[in-house]
């Protein structure tokens, strides 16, 4: 019965989606281990983490601000620091990537963005060090970030557990090395 109701509800088929015995083998991804496909859970420890420093800096910069009326000190500081919060973590969240591959909070999630539209060939050689990483560069960054800001495409994920924006930019958030599956 599901499959007769559920052709409507399941969404369109993504080529490979059915011939993949793991997920992120039609990138060239490994099944586990450095280079393999970064959880659900994985990815939402680095966007937080990117989120708290991100304020911490902003709190840096402007400074605690003194208690107004009925709200107190840690209400006003947080009402004078969200919109520098908010340009602080896309700038970081371009640079970081453009230069270095990661963010911060990736980098203490043990994951990393890498570009995963060479194909599985390149994908292969790259998750095993026979070739070096291609560089995410800054016009993916900021064209993650730029569909990151509406929030719905980044909870969206396809049979390989990626994001619109990996998607749409040709990315992939994997475990680094040194780091395990979780």
């Amino acid at each position: 019965m599901g499959r007769a109701t559920g052709s409507w509800l399941s969404g369109p088929e993504f080529p490979g989606a059915t011939e993949n015995a793991y997920r992120g083998e039609d990138l060239g991804l490994p099944e586990t281990g450095p280079g393999s496909l970064a959880g659900g859970w994985k990815r939402v420890l680095g966007l937080l983490l990117d989120w708290i420093i991100a304020g911490g800096l902003a709190v840096i910069i402007f400074g605690i601000k003194p208690a107004q009326g009925a709200a107190s000190s840690l209400e006003m500081t947080m009402r004078s620091a969200s919109t520098p919060q908010f340009l602080i973590w896309i700038a970081i969240g371009v640079l970081a990537v453009t230069i270095f591959g990661f963010t911060p909070g990736q980098f203490l999630a043990g994951t990393r963005t890498v570009r995963v539209d060479f194909g599985r060939e390149r994908g292969a050689a790259e998750a095993s060090g026979e070739e070096p990483r291609a560089a995410v560069g800054i016009v993916r960054a900021l064209g993650r970030m730029a569909i990151m800001l509406f929030v719905v495409p980044a909870l969206i994920n396809d049979y390989n557990g990626r994001a619109m924006h990996d998607r749409a930019t040709g990315t992939a958030i994997v475990l680094a090395p040194g780091k395990t599956r979780a």
